[in-house]
């Protein structure tokens, strides 16, 4: 299949960006790995396609106070290739490596994987472990007003954001890692470069109610556990069977053996 007809617009600044999505039935379009698909298929039928590829605001990357400020147009090829400052100790460099194929990272955007919020896709699972914020923008009467979400409180779940439709992501915030942490990052995939079946993100402190366990590709959003019994796994039995009812057994075991793996490579960094 092909695309229904839309028009076309392309934003060279952040300001037209915003002004463009103020018309209705506008979709950003950045690297287009998700949304040229779902274009192709006609899940997504948009009156106006923006283009903010070329936006270069959306492309730039700083260190501010408690972390780093990654632009949402920048391509997971880049945070890979070391071109975006890490404050992680390696853990944004690691993931952005495991993302699909070359020729989709080279495309594909950290803003428009977030906005997309697959349940399957490496950020959402990762940065929501790392307490990652989004950054929102819309044009008003008055002129530009932002919002910071953490994305606990942006993905609402599978396919689902709190995102307006007047609102554009500009930019994501990631906070420094402190050198005490550890991380530790486990997805189960069918064959490599596909979309994972389960996984599973920590983030340990020194001390034991420092925990931060959060599982993803689940039907709906990430689920966040924090404290000392975070990797417990009873705990994320009996929540996961409260959540997903229709959850077997063995469902619940893969998920669980996802999660003390991660645990495992978390001793490691």
């Amino acid at each position: 299949m092909k695309p229904q007809a839309f028009d076309y617009q392309r934003a060279e600044t952040v300001t037209d960006a915003c002004q463009g999505m103020t018309h209705g039935d506008t979709r950003p379009l950045a690297g287009g790995q998700s949304l040229g698909p779902m274009l192709n298929l006609r899940l997504a039928r948009p009156g106006t396609l923006l283009d903010v590829s070329v936006t270069r605001e959306l492309r730039g990357v700083k260190r501010v106070n408690g972390g780093v400020l990654i632009g949402a147009s920048v391509t997971h090829a880049e945070i890979e290739d070391g071109l975006v400052p890490d404050n992680t100790g390696g853990i944004l460099p690691q993931v952005a490596r495991g993302i699909a194929y070359r020729a989709v990272r080279s495309r594909g955007t950290i803003g428009g994987s977030l906005a997309h919020a697959d349940p399957a896709a490496d950020w959402a699972t990762t940065l929501t472990a790392l307490r990652a914020q989004v950054v929102l923008q819309r044009q008003s009467t008055q002129g530009a007003v932002r919002r910071r979400l953490y994305l606990k409180d942006f993905i609402s779940g599978a396919m689902q954001t709190v995102i307006g439709e007047d609102e554009l992501m500009i930019a994501v915030f990631v906070p420094d890692v402190p050198e005490d942490h550890r991380f530790g990052y486990f997805k189960l995939c069918r064959k490599t470069g596909e979309l994972a079946h389960a996984m599973t993100a920590i983030l340990r402190g020194s001390e034991p109610d420092d925990q931060r366990v959060v599982f993803g590709a689940l039907p709906g959003a990430p689920i966040v556990q924090t404290g000392a019994d975070a990797l417990e796994p009873d705990v994320w039995r009996q929540l996961l069977a409260r959540r997903y009812p229709d959850m077997d057994d063995v469902e619940l075991a893969v998920r669980i053996r996802v999660m003390k793996e991660a645990f495992e490579r978390s001793k490691t960094r």
